[in-house]
């Protein structure tokens, strides 16, 4: 009798436990309002239950898989709205805990109305991850990824991404663009037109694909490669005939979701059209979603490396490999700062000095500081590279930013690397 009413108040327990949830997911389910959805989200995650069972059950299977996962991006994109709603929602809350008067102030000041703005940006924002995650669902129908509700999202990720579009594809990133890019494409401009075609180039970590695409307008037959589906989804997106037709088609609101450094509120909710040219797949560019360590059985003329180095969890393997898929007397072109991977996942932590030496004990000769001025782009001895050439491959610091916000009222500068350097076979 004892454990029978023993049960009896555990199942009640249990029921009193389950209510809450039922109440608001009948709420979720039959209005399903963006607010809906995140007060059903926010109060999931207060259960202990909940986040200990079913939640880290599904969040372990995702991100075995890996933070740059197919799954984990289509999630990612497809929870943008929810997950940017459910931030300012908090923001919103925040506001609401200020006392009567300065909450008066605030309301005078347009706080509520600077919030709904964020949200209707948001909103507008979505249209451009709905279209990534159609196209991802029509493109990868075959593979397998989990479609769950709980998926973990990273938003930080396709906030990053969508900074990306700009940097690479619009009017607006131009000018730090052409701060990085050119150097590279400027060096690749003086092998002859009529032997690039002959010529194969690799972009590792090519990201949304601008470099690598611009290198392919130049002639080259152009490998480009990247880890990441946040990247490559966009990528995608951008090339692909069914969701971008013209210039410009697409507009985003970049900067809405943060506040600070921000002069006008008008800057903050600026749109920014892309692309500013219509990329698209041709026989002399192709994309590769790997991890460039895995990529074998080809080599190449140039390896160019934007921004890719201090990504490497181990330099060494990184050097050797890109040493390894280079023909003989081959070219390594690279700008970037060395912002290694905290936490002690990265290997070795290396100076820029350490990095310059170790590239000279895997196998390269850094143009300007040893003399190696009297090979071709194939590595056969044939005459004196001019004096301009000479000038470009020189190794010089670039001052550049990343994804910057070119209205912010802060910047933060990079004193990135450029290097040229020439593959010597051991």
């Amino acid at each position: 009798m004892k454990s029978s009413n023993t049960e009896l108040s555990t199942s009640k327990a249990i029921l009193a436990c389950l209510l809450p949830f039922f109440i608001i997911l009948v709420f979720y389910v039959v209005l399903e309002t963006d607010h809906a959805k995140v007060s059903f989200r926010n109060m999931l995650s207060r259960f202990p239950l909940a986040r200990s069972t079913h939640w880290s059950r599904l969040s372990s299977s995702v991100s075995s898989l890996g933070p740059f996962s197919l799954p984990k991006a289509i999630s990612s994109y497809d929870q943008y709205l929810s997950a940017s709603l459910e931030e300012i929602e908090t923001m919103r809350a925040s506001y609401s805990r200020l006392g009567w008067v300065h909450k008066n102030i605030g309301y005078k000041l347009g706080y509520p109305e600077k919030l709904k703005r964020a949200e209707d940006v948001t909103k507008l924002n979505a249209k451009v991850t709905r279209g990534i995650v159609d196209l991802a669902h029509a493109e990868f129908a075959s593979q397998q990824y989990h479609k769950g509700p709980y998926v973990p999202t990273d938003l930080s990720r396709v906030q990053e991404s969508l900074k990306h579009f700009v940097r690479d594809w619009s009017d607006e990133g131009r000018r730090e663009r052409d701060r990085i890019c050119e150097p590279i494409l400027s060096v690749l401009r003086d092998v002859p037109v009529e032997r690039r075609a002959s010529m194969k180039v690799l972009v590792p970590g090519s990201g949304l694909g601008r470099l690598a695409w611009e290198i392919s307008e130049l002639g080259f037959n152009t490998t480009a490669i990247e880890f990441s589906y946040f990247m490559t989804l966009g990528m995608h997106f951008l090339f692909s005939p069914q969701t971008t037709q013209t210039s410009n088609q697409h507009t985003i609101y970049p900067y809405a979701n943060w506040f600070s450094h921000t002069r006008h509120n008008e800057d903050l909710f600026r749109g920014i059209s892309f692309p500013d040219v219509l990329p698209r797949f041709k026989p002399n560019l192709r994309l590769i979603e790997d991890d460039f360590l895995e990529h074998r059985g080809e080599t190449y003329d140039f390896v160019a490396t934007l921004f890719f180095v201090d990504t490497s969890l181990n330099i060494i393997s990184t050097l050797s490999h890109i040493h390894k898929l280079l023909n003989s007397g081959a070219t390594w072109i690279n700008l970037g700062p060395l912002l290694w991977t905290s936490g002690g996942r990265t290997r070795l932590e290396l100076s820029l000095d350490e990095v310059l030496k170790l590239a000279q004990m895997v196998g390269f000769n850094i143009n300007g500081e040893e003399a190696a001025h009297d090979e071709d782009f194939n590595g056969k001895v044939v005459s004196k590279l001019s004096q301009a050439a000479l000038e470009k491959r020189k190794r010089r610091t670039v001052e550049c930013e990343y994804t910057a916000d070119r209205l912010a009222m802060m910047k933060w500068l990079y004193q990135a690397e450029f290097w040229v350097a020439t593959k010597i076979d051991r």
